[in-house]
């Protein structure tokens, strides 16, 4: 229901009281739990500060890309990928399931409307979130009231651009991961990709296979693992061991068949991290092992040169900590992401200062006064999967036990 909106000249106003929850967030995230909701039969608004449906993998991913897992671990609730899909979906086919998703279940999110504010008010028991989309001249703001908001905003809202010294001097293009579509722009040039995680390996695997002449940076320990053991997902076997065995022997048993695939991988300047890769991904602050799909052939043959932290840049060059000096043309930033829910909700107990829960997984996903989380487990679409389901659950039965609130009088 809709209040009568303000209109000054080129600025709008309105309030909107939400006859259910505020979900923020049009990706997997924020669709999941809106199909939990519609089984549910709760109302509920979904609004995105981009103009399209999952806009990480419409707008910000490269050409190439597929599912790292197999697709039983990537699939929303209530709806399977298509039998004919292959086992690792390509990045469109994914943006097709993600559409056919939100068809399926009739969400129809309010797009180009970015989150400003969010704020419980505790004298109206409701939360006031601010909107703001602007078209051509006119600044539209709406006021949601609601009782519960559910952050679906994940881990992936803004990219991590590093401090590096000289970095502004440097004469060259440089660019996020997120602006990285294809090699073929970059054929016969000398590019320098920071970061050696699972976009570092594959946007240097797709310049190499385009005929550039990629180095990649390798600062810091990742695990590099068999994308595949003995014709099945490492990542299957992982988790099908772990509902027997201790985290520990997982990782023991995981790292010697990588060891038998892979080889020795330190001689090529990828180090190896003290803790186990299960370890490693289950833990607060863990890293995701790197799965291989072709790079680590690349680097044997020399296609791919792994080099060392960077020390500075200058016009046309780069130091390294190791004092070898690299001219270069491009630098492509495959740093990562961050959360951005710090700027703009005004809430500080569950939330930490890096924009992830304080409780960790699988207790991440509600906070006080109606406040949810959705994709922040670092756990990938099946961990997003998970609190989707929990969260329109416990919506749910607020709802059925009839506590939802009349309207606040604000």
């Amino acid at each position: 229901m809709a209040g009568g909106p303000e209109q000054n000249g080129m600025f709008s106003r309105r309030c909107v009281w939400v006859n259910g929850p505020l979900i923020i967030g049009a990706g997997p995230s924020g669709l999941a739990v809106g199909a939990c909701l519609k089984e549910q039969c709760v109302p509920f608004v979904v609004v995105e500060r981009a103009d399209c449906l999952a806009s990480l993998w419409q707008n910000r991913t490269y050409d190439r890309l597929k599912l790292h897992l197999p697709k039983q671990f990537c699939q929303l609730p209530k709806l399977p990928f298509p039998e004919d899909y292959p086992e690792y979906p390509t990045r469109k086919q994914f943006i097709q399931y993600i559409e056919s998703y939100a068809d399926h279940f009739g969400i129809k999110p309010q797009f180009n409307e970015s989150v400003e504010s969010a704020k419980y008010d505790e004298a109206a028991r409701a939360w006031r979130v601010t909107t703001v989309s602007t078209k051509g001249s006119v600044r539209s703001e709406v006021d949601y009231i609601c009782q519960w908001i559910v952050v679906a905003t994940g881990e992936n809202a803004e990219p991590v651009i590093p401090e590096i010294a000289g970095l502004g001097d440097f004469g060259g293009e440089v660019i996020h991961g997120r602006e990285y579509k294809s090699g073929k722009d970059y054929s016969g040039k000398k590019v320098l990709v920071v970061g050696c995680g699972n976009t570092g390996m594959e946007v240097s695997l797709d310049l190499c296979n385009h005929n550039a002449k990629p180095s990649m940076v390798s600062r810091s320990p990742v695990h590099v693992l068999p994308r595949e053991i003995f014709g099945k997902s490492t990542f299957d076997w992982a988790m099908m061991m772990m509902k027997w065995l201790p985290v520990w022997l997982v990782d023991k048993i995981l790292l010697t068949l990588t060891w038998s695939i892979l080889g020795d991988l330190e001689k090529y300047g990828i180090k190896k991290p003290s803790i186990g890769p299960m370890e490693l991904k289950i833990k607060d602050d863990g890293k995701t092992p790197v799965l291989d799909i072709g790079a680590l052939e690349k680097i044997r043959s020399g296609g791919i040169k792994v080099v060392p932290g960077i020390k500075k840049f200058s016009k046309t060059m780069v130091e390294l900590v190791n004092g070898q000096q690299l001219e270069i043309d491009s630098v492509i930033l495959a740093t990562g992401y961050r959360s951005n829910v710090l700027s703009w909700l005004q809430e500080t107990e569950f939330f930490s200062k890096s924009g992830y829960p304080k409780t960790p997984f699988p207790n991440s996903w509600k906070g006080k006064n109606g406040l949810y989380a959705v994709g922040f487990t670092k756990r990938g679409l099946l961990g997003a999967s998970a609190d989707a389901m929990r969260v329109a659950q416990d919506i749910a039965e607020l709802w059925k036990k009839g506590l939802k609130q009349k309207k606040p009088n604000v």
